[in-house]
Formats: C-alpha cells, structure tokens, sequence
C-alpha cells in the first residue's frame, strides 16, 4: 500500500498525495475481497482478494489501471455538473469530466434507474471507474456520438507481466488474435463484453468503443446479482468484480468521493491525462493504438529486452537466456467439458427450476479440475434468467471438477432454451443443456359457492358461476381457463342450446376462451342467459394441466301468461216495441 500511495501525482502536490493517501488507506483497513459462492455471485469477506483469482471473471481482465488520486481540495463552494468551470486553469482540467463523457454517465445510471431501481447506482460511479480505467476516455477524445477518436487498448494479457486471457473474439475487438486485450474507455476485456454490451446510443450496434455503450454496459455489470450500491459492502463487491484488487477498490472509492461533493463539465478533448498506472509507476501509459504484432519489451519495465551478441572469432556462441516459464493454471489443464449429472430440466412458467446445471471440466486424463472458472449463459431468445434476473452467471469448479450453475426462474414464455456452459479463458466447445417452459397449470378446479344456478327460460342467470384453481394443493394464478357449454358429460360437444354467453355485439357464444385465473385463482366468468329450450345442461371448465369441472344449469319453463277473462256482461238487448 505504500508503495502505491506515495507515488508522486503531479508536480508540487505531495501534500495532496499524502493526504489522499491517509484518506485512502482508511479505506483499505476496511475494504472487504470477493468470493464466489454456489450460487455464482460474489459476496465480500474479512480476507483481501488474492493475485491468483482468474482475471476472465472480471470485466478488465484484472488488467492494468491508473492509479492517479483525486486532489485533496473538493470542488466548491456546492456540488455542480455543467459548464461553470475555466478549462484553462490545471485543477479544474484535471477535476472536470469532458461533456460528452459526463453525459454518457449520466444517462446510463438514469436507463438503470428504471431497468435495475433497487441497484441505486450512481453516476459518480462510473465517472469513478472511467477515470481510473481511461482518463475518462483519454481526456474525452470522443466524437459527437460517443465513438473514441484513438482506440484505447490495454496491453496483451499474455501472462508475462499480466493475467493470461487468450483470444477470444479473433481480434474483432481488440485487433489481436492471439491474446485478448481490455477494449474502450470502461476496458472491457472481450470475452465479457460479449455477454455484458450494451447500445447505449441507439444506433444498433454495441461498441465498447463507444462511450454510451460502454458506461450503460458498466452499469448493467455492477448492477447484476441483485447488488444494491447504497450499501457499502454490495458496493464493494461490485467495484472488485470489475477489477479484483484492493489497490484498485480504494483508488475507485476515492474518486467516487470526490465526483459525489461536485465536478463540472469541460469541454472533450481538453482533460487532464493520468500519469501513473498500476504496472508502472514511471507514468507509462496504455496503448492506444491498434496491435499489430506482439511486442518484444517487457511490460513491466518497458525497454526491450536485450538479444545475445555472438563472439567474434568463430568461438562457441554465448547460450540465450531461457525465460522463465509459467506455471500452467487449473484453467490451463482443461481439455474438455462434461455433463456433471444435470437431470431434466423443466418447470412451470413463472416457477423456479428444482434442476440444476450441473458441469464438470476435465483435463486430458478424464480426471475433474478444481478451481476453474465455468461460465453459464442463458443463450437462446427467451425470458427465463438464473437467480437474480441475470442471463450469466460464473461458478468455481470444487475438487470434483463439477460447476453447478444457480437456480433457473422461468419467466412467462413457454417453450425450450439453451443454457450454454463454458471455460473462461479458454476457447474450447462449450456443453448445451436444454431447458423447457411449460404453460401454467391447475389439477383442480371449484366452485366457490354451492348455490343452484338456475334460471327461466329466455331469461338470464342470477349469479355469475365463480371457481378457484389449485395446483397440488396451491394457488394456480394466471392459468389459462376454457368454459364450453356442452351437450353432456358424455358429449363434450359444444351445445347448440340452451344457456349461452354474448360476446362483445351481444350475439350468443357458447365456447370462451383465454380466460384466466387471477393471483388469487379465482376466475368469475361472464354473466350466463337462456334461450327458449327449457331442460338441464352442462358448462365444462377445463384448464392447462388437466384440471376439470362440470357445472350443472337448469332452465325452467316460463310460467304461462294468464289469457284476459270473458266479458260476464251481455251485449245489451234490444228495446221491445212500443
């Protein structure tokens, strides 16, 4: 830790680096790690994160990071945002957030507002880990729309000097083929941000090039697992979700202080750039440009690395050194991945999966490899999601070998998905599982009263027929329902007499359907008349599930109506003659 606070931050401000410092370190007394539990998320605990977690898990690939501090003096006299400052002076320049910059925080933690409310993420948070991550875009070096000017590429993650990631999009993203690389102004390593992109801007694309796109991306991924950022240790988390070091959590929090008590809009291009980052010291700063070939120097030092002169005069030649080798990681020794004994996997629309995937990564000799990162991805169009609302989640292998993914929620959609499990890191088959939503369902159907419905012919019902769906003995909610009046119980045919239901123009229907229950499993149907034909009849009420219920309806005759009564009294007759 003292190391990395008391690098100098710029010139004649020790005294801000040492305070800062202070401030910091008091940080770090109290900043939790990150584990994983068996549900895939991470939790905090009392130990610090250790070098070895697999950086593929993360959304920079634990890749390098500025480790510049805030200036010990907070914006005053109030916390502002717009265009009050001068840009000419230092200290602004290097407190301010270029325009466009600010305003892709801004809008992306409004859009998580109403996608994720109970997140409560702050914009300040994202300012924070831009800075941190790119010197807000390099000074914001953006167009109108968001798009970097000059790529911003962290260096090859090729183990030397950094975690080992090899290629996982072909270059697509970070132009090198052969080792991923952390892409854009929130450095998101590529094997995540084919799972985390977002469109930020609206243009269709997602781009982790493009400033809107890439911060609305950072605040779905701090934001998953149901983290609520209003509390310090889901706060935590998340910060050491997207970079796992300590060094990385404190210096994160210190800009998030500062952004919180004020910062003001300055105009793009015209940041300040950071001087320091995580693996040098001296002020040597990412690439910005587009890999060609790899390197030849190492990256923690930045000077090339000397090649052996031969002798003069024919004699034996000096041998070249041999780099010392790395030892492979657990992720290393995978060969394939297996099916870990998932059963069947199926529920009810809106039901919790009592299955759960179930994978085991391998090494060549069949045996289980523990500690390896394996990644389930909800992949087909569908709305079901893991525990959480998340479509991915990341589970450690135990001493078997086995991952077994969190829970599965159905949502409201029925049919078969896939659930796709796979390596981080590495870039073998993935193993498929198939998964299946059925429609909602009752076994039972009742009325909830008991009285006759009755009625006289050519009139209507007086009460409307009322039933309650279960489902092993529980509430069926939102179960689809069909009422047919049928000819009788052994002829389900639809009547052609008899009691009736009107539709919309008031015309006679005899069959309804999507009716459905409500929360409770009632269901009230339409109001039931009668036509001319007197006699007993049947209403069928049948549901998803096999759910079945007969409803008897009488209809009497109609009383006659009383013919008027003979005229007692004579037509008079006539007068006798005189």
């Amino acid at each position: 830790m003292a190391a990395h606070f008391g690098r100098r931050l710029r010139k004649g401000a020790t005294n801000t680096a040492v305070a800062a410092a202070v401030a910091a370190a008091l940080v770090a007394s109290q900043a939790p790690g990150a584990e994983t539990d068996d549900a895939g998320r991470q939790t905090t605990t009392g130990t610090q994160p250790s070098s070895d977690t697999p950086a593929g898990d993360s959304a920079t690939g634990n890749s390098p990071y500025y480790t510049d501090l805030p200036p010990l003096d907070s914006p005053s006299p109030v916390p502002t945002v717009g265009p009050t400052a001068d840009p000419t002076v230092t200290g602004d320049t290097a407190a301010g957030i270029p325009a466009t910059v600010l305003d892709a925080y801004q809008k992306a933690a409004a859009e998580l507002r109403e996608a994720k409310p109970g997140c409560n993420l702050p914009w300040e948070l994202l300012a924070a880990i831009g800075k941190v991550e790119s010197g807000q875009a390099g000074g914001g070096n953006v167009s109108a729309n968001g798009d970097t000017i000059t790529p911003i590429l962290g260096p090859a993650l090729n183990g030397n000097g950094f975690a080992h990631i090899s290629d996982t999009d072909n270059g697509a993203y970070d132009g090198d083929s052969t080792y991923d690389r952390a892409v854009g102004p929130m450095q998101f390593i590529p094997s995540t941000w084919a799972w985390a992109g977002r469109d930020g801007n609206g243009d269709g694309v997602e781009n982790p090039n493009n400033i809107y796109d890439a911060a609305l991306a950072a605040g779905h991924y701090l934001c998953r697992f149901g983290w609520d950022l209003s509390v310090d240790d889901d706060l935590h988390s998340a910060i050491l979700s997207y970079n796992n070091s300590t060094d990385y959590l404190n210096t994160v929090l210190s800009w998030l202080e500062y952004y919180r008590k004020g910062t003001h809009e300055i105009p793009d291009g015209s940041g300040a750039l950071p001087g320091n980052r995580s693996d040098n010291p001296a002020g040597s700063s990412p690439s910005t440009q587009k890999p060609t070939q790899q390197p030849s120097q190492r990256p923690e030092t930045g000077s090339p690395t000397p090649k052996p002169t031969p002798p003069s005069g024919g004699g034996s030649t000096t041998p070249k050194p041999t780099p010392p080798s790395t030892p492979p990681t657990p992720t290393d020794t995978v060969d394939h991945l297996e099916d870990g004994g998932t059963a069947q996997l199926t529920a009810m629309a809106g039901d919790a999966f009592t299955e759960r995937v179930s994978t085991r990564a391998e090494g060549r000799d069949g045996k289980g490899v523990a500690k390896v990162r394996v990644r389930f991805t909800i992949v087909s169009p569908t709305d079901a999601t893991f525990t959480g609302g998340e479509k991915v989640a990341t589970v450690v292998t135990g001493t078997a070998g086995v991952a077994v993914a969190p829970a599965l929620q159905a949502g409201e959609k029925t049919g078969s998905f896939t659930v796709r499990a796979t390596v981080v890191g590495r870039s073998i088959p993935g193993v498929d599982y198939t998964a299946t939503v059925t429609a909602r369902a009752a076994d039972a159907l009742a009325r909830t009263s008991d009285t006759e419905l009755t009625c006289t012919a050519g009139g209507e019902f007086a009460e409307q027929v009322e039933v309650k769906a279960t489902y092993q003995g529980a509430v069926a909610d939102r179960v689809a329902v069909t009422a047919t009046l049928i000819k009788s119980v052994l002829d389900p045919t639809e009547n052609d007499k008899g009691p009736y239901f009107k539709d919309a123009n008031g015309n006679p229907v005899r069959t309804l359907t999507g009716l459905e229950t409500d929360a409770n499993g009632l269901l009230k149907l339409p109001k039931l008349y009668a036509d001319d034909t007197a006699g007993t009849y049947m209403l069928r009420l049948t549901t998803e599930g096999g759910a079945t219920l007969n409803v008897p309806l009488k209809v009497t005759e109609a009383e006659p109506t009383p013919s008027p009564s003979a005229s007692e009294s004579a037509s008079p007759s006539a007068s006798p003659s005189a």
